[in-house]
């Protein structure tokens, strides 16, 4: 009797062992359905302020119902809302030594609607000189937060004019500055006399996290964070008449992963932490909804971020084999490849330490106040041709590279979800 018992303990826990493959409730159909769906051209690119980014969202919130999960905002459902400004540059006029500067040799970086200032005022002059390095030394004088005048040296004409560009088409902001007011001027030496005068168009406009959750059974209050942005870069100049950059790696593909992963959970209904899975949106505009997220949570609380960032095609270690950035910064990677012994896939420190990924996609805001958040991705990005263009579309991705590192995911969170692995605290940023 008592090795009857055995064997039928034996039996169920190899019958729940079974269940739990991810094999067994994600589909690969499913993971492509959601991939071309997302970045279909009926959602337009997805970019921040546009309809296409609010058809992704309504898109995704009716997933996460389906899917049952719990809106973390209860009061306004699955979106978190939060709104930023839009500054662009309206007219400008600068007069250096009695002389008129023509348009298109003068910029203005401020947040005030209207300013004016000149050479009475005591107010700063800079020189960025042609032996110095133009992005340093602009990023140096944007950080004083004054009101200053910058004579530009004519070899920087290039970058002077991609920053112009840049400031009509808009800078977005969290919050406005009131005493900053820089004006850059090209190819002029001296500055005896000057008065500048300009303008800004400034709105407000509404972004929108999508956020769902499953909450822990024994260990409610710790969370375990995965997400991916949903955002990307709208309509863009056409190639070959396409002017739509569908954004199906980047990052409809870790977008995918989130839907599908919170289905597995949820239909598991076995987690000991609570689970959260957002889609982030503004990560292409500055990250934006990652910041407002981390805002509004203690990140005390967050044990581990899974950020999954395109997944859409075979890694530089082959098949079966995604990389986790910030690999060295915790344990996060040892936990999640100690899970995944006995199967074929391996996560890899990520091999491209030069590009500065671990600080570039949405895990940045929580891993600089200490939480053990990395991201996930398999993309070439020193070789990716059709990264940031209006070739990442469906055809160009892997779906079967997807489906795996989804299911390799599944299974190497599950000591961290269960509650029995916690990663240790990546050092804080200072700030």
């Amino acid at each position: 009797m008592k090795n009857l018992y055995i064997a039928i303990v034996a039996l169920l826990f190899l019958s729940s062992c079974a269940v739990q493959k991810p094999e067994k409730l994600i589909k690969e159909a499913d993971v492509a359905r959601l991939i071309k769906t997302l970045s279909s051209d009926e959602m337009e690119g997805r970019a921040s302020f546009t309809p296409g980014i609010d058809k992704a969202a309504k898109f995704i919130e009716n997933e996460f119902e389906e899917i049952g999960l719990q809106p973390v905002e209860v009061h306004m459902g699955y979106r978190q809302e939060f709104s930023v400004k839009r500054i662009k540059a309206g007219q400008i006029e600068a007069i250096l030594n009695g002389k008129s500067i023509e348009s298109q040799n003068v910029f203005a970086v401020s947040d005030l609607p209207n300013f004016e200032f000149n050479n009475n005022a005591g107010n700063t002059v800079y020189r960025i000189a042609a032996s110095e390095q133009f992005i340093p030394r602009y990023r140096e004088i944007i950080a004083t937060k004054t009101k200053a005048l910058v004579l530009v040296d004519n070899q920087h004409a290039t970058a002077f004019k991609r920053f112009k560009d840049n400031s009509s088409r808009g800078r977005v902001v969290e919050s406005v500055n009131e005493s900053a007011a820089i004006v850059f001027v090209l190819g002029e030496t001296d500055a005896n006399s000057f008065n500048v005068k300009a303008s800004n168009v400034i709105e407000e406009l509404p972004l929108f996290n999508v956020a769902g959750m499953i909450p822990g059974k024994t260990k409610p209050k710790e969370i375990v964070l995965i997400s991916a942005h949903y955002d990307h870069l709208g309509i863009v100049k056409a190639v070959d008449g396409d002017a739509i950059a569908n954004g199906a790696d980047d990052d409809a593909s870790g977008t995918t992963a989130v839907i599908s992963l919170a289905r597995y959970y949820k239909k598991l209904n076995n987690n000991e932490r609570s689970l959260v899975f957002v889609a982030f949106t503004a990560e292409e505009i500055g990250g934006f909804g990652a910041r407002y997220f981390s805002s509004q949570l203690n990140p005390e609380d967050v044990v581990a971020m899974f950020n999954i960032e395109m997944i859409g095609k075979e890694s530089k270690f082959g098949k079966n084999a995604a990389f986790i950035t910030g690999y060295d910064k915790s344990d996060f990677g040892e936990i999640l490849q100690k899970n995944l012994v006995g199967t074929d896939f391996k996560f890899h420190p990520d091999p491209y330490p030069s590009q500065n990924l671990f600080y570039r996609s949405d895990n940045a805001t929580l891993a600089a106040l200490g939480v053990p958040a990395h991201t996930i991705s398999t993309d070439q990005i020193d070789t990716d041709k059709f990264y940031h263009t209006v070739n990442d579309e469906f055809e160009t991705l892997d779906v079967s590279n997807i489906y795996s590192t989804i299911k390799a995911i599944a299974l190497s969170a599950r000591s961290i979800i269960s509650g029995t692995d916690t990663p240790k605290r990546i050092p804080k940023l200072k700030q």
